[in-house]
């Protein structure tokens, strides 16, 4: 192992208290809970010192949450501020989701033509108007790969002055002097660089369960956003590659992002790839209520029968899949690309136990095609189970498998070799590809806020699906897709689900910019990229759920698996008369 990097930081919290004087009144921003935030403002006062300290972290939301009593509010007018450097509506996603907090006050979003950092609110109580000028502290900086970007800040101002200054906060401190020692240290010219580069950081903010759907505010899981993708980005950049390039193999990259009692300190340092998986014990698959054991999902795979081919990961795990030869049209079945999209990985072995029982059933099933970012998923869960874990989210490799070929990978096919061989067995011209996105906020506070290149996934807006489909294919595309989702809706609740989500992003996202078929989002294109005519993605908003919002999805999952072969084989016999 080598240590980049290693440091303790002080808190900004015990910084204003030590260096405040008595008889001084302020206002601070910081990246802190709420707890501590209070704490500090009682130790201020019991030094004399008039103090309110807010979040510097969604500040609207938190004020809301802790300075405006709503009662008797009928209605609410954010005017919110349109900055040149970042996506037009950035400042309304990072009121999210207020929209559902404030009752039967109705709540309207308007634009404001300036880029000034503060929301305009407008509250009509009891026929009454009241205004209020929420600052909103944010710089206008430069990031490690050269971007622009308007990122929440640590903010500072006394008693009088208007318009305060930045502060600088242990937060921010933390992030960039890791990011600024990882792009000075020497990496070489070859990919991947290292097995592992890990980021463990001790940090004392505690999680806020909020009470609309599965949405936390969590300080520690967007620092893990933050790491993880500013880094990929650095080391595309370092490869010559266009930023979002999902073929950069730099190795394993691992923040660990763990709650401590007070302190802050972060170490980064390079060490050698795991190779075994932190297995638990068995779940009825049908009810599962958490990511199963590696080795359970093995040993029901094994159960399915047919023959056996498998591939081999990075580190040495080994996927395996199963070919059910029949005489129906075959159809390519797999999940776990992305491991920390866990109901696919559930949904996908289910429907291959259900579709055994067909006669002349014909596929091929691959549930977990990523066991090197499954093993990390469950070591990063073991501190955090309702974080989002991106960096469980591609291989050992650092990229994601989709984009590998045969004429890119060279040495590293790995994992992909499962997809190339499960084709060339059964001949499937159909490829179900079970996936999910986070089921609630997705931030990068630190670098815009907004995640680069994902900006469509930071906020759930119901079950999903993606058709990519090879050109002139679109006939059979969109009768899959009205099969798919005709038969998904029967799923009680699946579309009082769906609308309750999309109304949700919709007044803090605006337009979502996709289709509705039979209560469904869907996106449908033309992409010949994959080598199958037709590929069907499902996007379940999976990340962070257990217990029965577990079953539910991957229930779901598993019956767009077994209406899409449904579908695929009335197509197939409608193409043969």
């Amino acid at each position: 192992m080598t240590t980049i990097f290693e440091t303790s930081i002080e808190r900004t919290l015990e910084t204003l208290v030590t260096g405040a004087k008595p008889g001084l009144a302020f206002e601070a921003w910081t990246f802190d809970d709420t707890k501590s935030r209070r704490a500090t403002e009682q130790a201020l006062k019991e030094k004399g010192i008039t103090a309110r300290i807010r979040s510097a972290y969604k500040p609207l939301l938190f004020t809301f949450l802790e300075e405006i009593d709503l009662a008797g509010v009928s209605k609410i007018e954010v005017r919110y501020p349109v900055h040149a450097n970042a996506p037009a509506n950035r400042f309304r996603l990072e009121a999210y989701p207020l929209a559902s907090f404030v009752g039967d006050a109705k709540i309207e979003f308007i634009a404001r033509e300036d880029g000034e950092f503060f929301y305009d609110v407008t509250l009509t109580r009891n026929g009454q108007s009241e205004t209020l000028k929420i600052l909103v502290p944010n710089r206008v900086h430069e990031d490690v790969v050269g971007e622009t970007n308007v990122s929440p800040t640590g903010w500072y101002r006394t008693e009088g002055d208007t318009t305060g200054e930045r502060l600088e906060t242990d937060y921010e401190r933390l992030f960039h002097g890791a990011i600024n020692a990882v792009a000075g240290y020497d990496w070489g010219s070859t990919e991947p660089y290292f097995e592992e580069l890990n980021i463990r950081v001790a940090h004392p903010a505690e999680d806020m369960d909020l009470p609309v759907g599965d949405e936390v505010v969590s300080l520690r899981e967007a620092l893990h956003e933050d790491f993880y993708f500013s880094l990929l980005e650095f080391f595309q950049k370092k490869s010559g590659r266009p930023l979002g390039d999902r073929g950069l193999k730099p190795g394993q990259i691992v923040p660990e992002i763990i709650q401590s009692a007070g302190e802050i300190n972060i170490r980064v340092e390079t060490r050698p790839l795991t190779t075994g998986f932190l297995d638990g014990k068995e779940q009825a698959i049908d009810t599962a209520i958490e990511p199963p054991a590696a080795a359970q999902m093995a040993k029901m795979l094994a159960e399915i029968g047919g023959e056996e081919f498998s591939a081999n990961s990075r580190s040495g795990r080994v996927l395996v899949a199963r070919y059910i030869k029949g005489n129906e049209a075959a159809v390519m079945i797999s999940g776990g690309q992305h491991p920390n999209e866990t109901t696919g990985i559930v949904g996908a072995i289910r429907a291959a136990r259900a579709l055994k029982e067909r006669a002349n059933a014909h596929f091929t099933i691959s549930p977990l095609e990523n066991p090197d970012g499954y093993a990390l998923h469950q070591r990063l869960r073991v501190d955090n189970p309702r974080h989002m874990h991106h960096a469980a989210r591609y291989t050992a490799l650092g990229d994601d498998l989709e984009y590998r070929t045969r004429e890119n990978s060279g040495e590293h096919l790995n994992e992909k070799a499962i997809r190339f061989k499960a084709q060339e067995i059964s001949g499937a011209k159909l490829h179900v590809n079970l996936h999910g996105y986070p089921s609630h906020e997705w931030t990068r506070p630190l670098s815009g806020y907004v995640p680069r290149n994902f900006a469509m996934w930071t906020l759930p807006k119901g079950f999903f699906l993606v058709m990519r489909h090879h050109a002139g294919w679109t006939e059979q595309a969109e009768a899959m897709l009205d099969h798919v989702t005709r038969h998904l809706g029967a799923i009680p609740g699946i579309l009082d689900y769906n609308n309750r989500q999309i109304a949700l992003y919709e007044t803090h996202a605006g337009e979502t910019g996709f289709r509705i078929i039979n209560g469904f989002p869907c996106l449908s294109s033309i992409d010949d990229r994959h080598t199958v005519p037709l590929t069907l993605i499902t996007e379940y908003p999976d990340e962070t759920i257990y217990g029965n919002d577990f079953i539910t999805g991957h229930t779901a999952q598993m019956e767009t698996v077994i209406s899409a072969y449904e579908s695929w084989q009335m197509l197939q016999s409608k193409a043969s008369v």
